[in-house]
C-alpha cells in the first residue's frame, strides 16, 4: 500500500476488517470514487464529488461522531456505520441551531454499502451501492404546506412545527471504470425520500451524474489532470410546492418557485502540477436553473485552487 490520505505505507492482507471510530467525514469511507471525491484535488461541486441525494451526517465542517466497519473479502467489500446527526435540520426556521451535532445521539444515521471490484477489458473498476436511513425529528413538506395555508404561518416555521420522530431513507449507485492508464470514467445516480425535509447535506432528492478524468501523461505531464462532469439534480413535487410556498431548504429558497426546472450543471477543471505534491487548478461551472428556479440563471462560476501536500 502506498501512503495516502488516511493510509499508512506498508502491506496488509487483501481480506481484512477495518474499523473506524471517532469524529471523521462519512464520505472518507462511503460513496468514494477515484475520479470524483475530493474538492482539494478534483471537482468542486458538491453533487459531483458525492451523490447529491446522499444526505450524510456532518457538522458545518462535514464531520460527525460515529463508528464504521469495512469487511474486505475477495472482490467484495461490505461497509456499515452509525453517525450522529445535527440537533436540528439545517433549513428549519430562522432560529434553528443549524449544523450543531446532537449531544444526545437521538438524531442519528445508519449507512450501509456494498462494493464490487472487477476488471473490464483488462482495466480495473468498482461498482458501489450505498444506502442510508436517517432517524430524527423531521418535518413533512405536505403537512407544512397544509399548516401554513390554514394558519398563515411562514412555511419554514410550519415545517419546524410539524416535526415528528420519523425516518428518511435514500440510496445511490456509484461507478468508476478505468478505460486506459491515461483516462477513466465515472457515474452516480441517487434517490432520497422527497416528502421529508433534507437534514445535513443539500436540497437534492434525485441526481444523475457522469464524467471523465484524463491524465496528462499522453501530453508529457503525468501529474496533470483534466476532469469534465455533467449533473442533473431534481426534487420531488411536494418539495417543489413547499419551496413555492416560501419555504427554505438547507441551502435554497427564493420565496417562490412558480416555474421549477431540473438543475443542470457542467463542471470542468485542469490541475497543473508544479511538483508531484504541489498543484494549481482552474475550474469552471455552468449551472442552469440554479436551485430548480427556471426564472434564474444561468450561473457561471470560475475558481482557482492551490493545493500542496506534505
Amino acid at each position: 500500500m502506498d501512503a495516502d490520505v488516511n493510509v499508512f505505507a506498508g502491506s496488509q492482507t487483501a481480506n481484512r476488517l477495518v474499523l473506524w471510530v471517532g469524529k471523521f467525514a462519512i464520505v472518507d469511507v462511503f460513496d468514494t470514487n477515484k475520479y470524483a471525491n475530493n474538492p482539494k484535488t478534483d471537482f468542486l461541486n458538491w453533487s459531483v464529488i458525492n451523490a447529491g441525494s446522499f444526505d450524510y451526517a456532518g457538522d458545518a465542517w462535514g464531520y460527525s461522531y460515529g463508528a464504521a466497519a469495512e469487511w474486505y473479502q475477495g472482490r467484495f467489500t461490505l461497509r456499515g456505520g452509525i453517525f450522529d446527526m445535527s440537533a436540528t435540520p439545517a433549513g428549519g426556521g430562522d432560529n434553528a441551531p443549524a449544523y450543531g451535532l446532537d449531544p444526545t445521539f437521538q438524531q442519528f444515521e445508519l449507512v450501509g454499502e456494498i462494493e464490487e471490484r472487477h476488471e473490464l477489458w483488462g482495466q480495473p473498476g468498482k461498482l458501489k451501492v450505498t444506502g442510508f436511513l436517517i432517524r430524527g425529528r423531521m418535518g413533512n413538506y405536505q403537512e407544512a404546506i397544509d399548516l401554513s395555508q390554514a394558519t398563515g404561518l411562514d412555511a419554514s416555521d410550519a415545517l419546524a412545527a410539524v416535526r415528528t420522530y420519523q425516518s428518511r431513507p435514500g440510496v445511490s449507485i456509484n461507478l468508476e471504470q478505468q478505460v486506459s492508464e491515461n483516462w477513466g470514467v465515472f457515474a452516480r445516480a441517487g434517490w432520497a425520500d422527497g416528502n421529508v425535509e433534507v437534514w445535513d447535506f443539500t436540497d437534492i432528492d434525485r441526481t444523475l451524474e457522469a464524467g471523465v478524468s484524463i491524465n496528462g501523461k499522453q501530453w508529457g505531464r503525468p501529474d496533470d489532470t483534466i476532469g469534465v462532469a455533467g449533473v442533473i439534480n431534481g426534487i420531488s413535487s411536494t418539495h417543489e410546492a413547499y419551496l413555492n410556498a416560501g419555504g427554505l431548504g438547507a441551502l435554497v429558497g427564493d420565496g417562490q418557485l412558480p416555474n421549477p426546472g431540473l438543475e443542470q450543471i457542467i463542471e470542468a477543471y485542469y490541475s497543473y502540477a508544479i511538483s508531484p505534491a504541489t498543484k494549481v487548478s482552474v475550474d469552471y461551472q455552468f449551472i442552469a436553473n440554479p436551485a430548480y428556479n427556471a426564472d434564474r440563471g444561468p450561473v457561471n462560476v470560475f475558481a482557482g485552487r492551490f493545493h500542496a501536500a506534505f
